[in-house]
């Protein structure tokens, strides 16, 4: 009997599998695609399967691609280049059957110099946007002919070498120089023609639409699935669950196709996208929190603002003075806070500052003795100048431990800690009711609410900084 794990794992294989195998397809389709959108540009290597490098050339061989794939993409031989080079072949076959002295030849050789002269000025080679290709034949003709660096008319140098004196000198060797050097420039011109709606044919359609059926029937399956498995999504929900696929659907833009291709790609564990994942995630996430917190904190700002200026404050002081306390738990929080602040304060914070606190006290009390006339007599006596000062010390010494001690005491007795828990009580219903005597709650509100400006200013520019600092950190590799 099959565990339900080994159920579920051979179910993943499967899945797995089916993946790896859609991806697989879709690479195909992808390269189909940049094959078809780059083959005008690298026609002439598919043609003639040469690469170049500096000086160095050689050449790949090649089935012949052109001829499959010229007719999808509406190219086919421009009349006058291909005229041009049949002229050519048939100057050949008439040189071998009588020579260059024949009547045949001279007649084919003024053809030959005619259509050089209306290649040179037509430019056949404009509509195919090679107009460089026939640059560099103009060049290499000229070259031949006159030499480096020459400025003489290409045209010219068509008409000497489809002469019979220049071509008596060695017929073989300017007919391989044509063949090797003029030809394959020539070969490489093409028209390619226009349908109705202004745009050049292009059949590639018939290749790709196999593919678009495969992968809109996959999707179709995968949306009746998802409806199937989950019944509360609609069917428009299940489309846009997948919403990437339909790029592999669509006709136009399809260099778009590399995003469906690359996350298929990673769905089925033949490539790795997390870095890249990691870095999308991290720009979205922190552009979204920044916008999202600002947006949220000056919201929130905003309306405290406006409820304090409207009155909101003193309209508040006075029910929390007015209404009845509702007591939760049967604790009295207050008490419980003050003697834990009180405890805090006494046992670890007042023996840390006694030095800064005897201190004070001792400039303090100086400051009073000073004006005092007796004390300035002792302190002018050479031998008794010094008792002020150690007076002064011993009393702030004294006071300062016997405050220290009566404040212990005082915080052990449980009759004083609740004298000063009705202390902290009555002083805050008294302060609020002082509070609102008189302008200090309007004070106070035009007080609060320019800090509150100042917060939200200083806040904005803080949410800016740690946005930048987030954006600026690594992703992990």
């Amino acid at each position: 009997m099959v565990s339900p794990l080994n159920q579920q794992l051979s179910a993943r294989r499967k899945n797995l599998w089916y993946e790896r195998v859609m991806a697989i397809i879709a690479v195909a389709n992808l390269g189909l695609v940049g094959f078809d959108l780059t083959y005008v540009m690298w026609r002439d290597f598919w043609l003639r399967g040469t690469i170049a490098i500096g000086p160095v050339s050689f050449t790949v061989p090649l089935p012949p691609i052109t001829q499959w794939y010229d007719p999808l993409k509406g190219i086919e031989p421009h009349r006058d280049t291909q005229k041009y080079l049949d002229t050519v072949d048939k100057l050949e076959q008439e040189l071998q059957q009588g020579g260059i002295e024949s009547p045949q030849v001279q007649a084919r050789l003024q053809d030959l110099r005619e259509q050089s002269s209306d290649m040179v000025t037509t430019d056949p080679f404009k509509v195919a946007n090679k107009s460089g290709t026939l640059e560099k034949i103009k060049n290499r003709v000229r070259e031949h002919i006159y030499g480096k660096n020459s400025d003489a008319p290409s045209r010219e140098a068509f008409k000497v070498f489809w002469s019979k004196e220049h071509l008596q000198k060695n017929v073989r060797e300017e007919m391989q120089f044509f063949n090797q050097q003029i030809r394959p420039l020539i070969a490489t011109n093409y028209y390619r023609s226009i349908g109705e709606n202004g745009e050049f044919n292009n059949l590639f359609w018939i290749l790709d639409a196999p593919f678009v059926a495969l992968f809109a029937l996959e999707y179709l399956g995968r949306t009746f699935y998802l409806t199937r498995r989950f019944r509360n999504l609609k069917w428009l929900d299940a489309m846009l669950w997948r919403w990437y696929d339909l790029l592999l659907l669509i006709p136009m833009w399809q260099w778009l196709r590399v995003i469906p291709v690359a996350i298929r790609l990673d769905q089925a564990e033949l490539i790795n996208l997390d870095r890249i994942r990691d870095q999308a995630t991290q720009g979205f996430v922190s552009n979204i929190a920044e916008e999202l917190t600002e947006a949220v904190i000056v919201q929130v700002i905003n309306q405290l603002q406006a409820n304090i200026q409207q009155g909101t404050l003193s309209q508040w002081l006075l029910r929390s003075v007015n209404r009845p306390y509702v007591d939760l738990n049967e604790r009295d929080e207050i008490r419980e806070l003050t003697n834990h602040v009180l405890k805090l304060t006494v046992y670890q914070v007042l023996p840390q500052i006694k030095p800064d606190l005897e201190a004070l006290i001792r400039h303090s009390l100086e400051g009073v003795l000073e004006q005092a006339p007796l004390y300035k007599g002792f302190k002018a006596v050479p031998i008794m100048g010094s008792i002020p000062s150690q007076v002064n010390e011993q009393l702030v010494a004294t006071v300062t431990a016997g405050a220290y001690d009566a404040i212990v005491k005082a915080l052990e007795d449980t009759q004083a800690a609740e004298l000063l828990s009705q202390l902290v009580k009555n002083f805050g219903k008294v302060m609020v009711e002082e509070l609102q005597k008189g302008k200090s709650i309007e004070e106070m509100e035009s007080l609060i609410s320019d800090l509150m400006e100042e917060i939200k200013v200083n806040y904005v520019n803080q949410i800016d900084s740690i946005t930048e600092d987030i954006k600026a950190l690594p992703t992990r590799f």
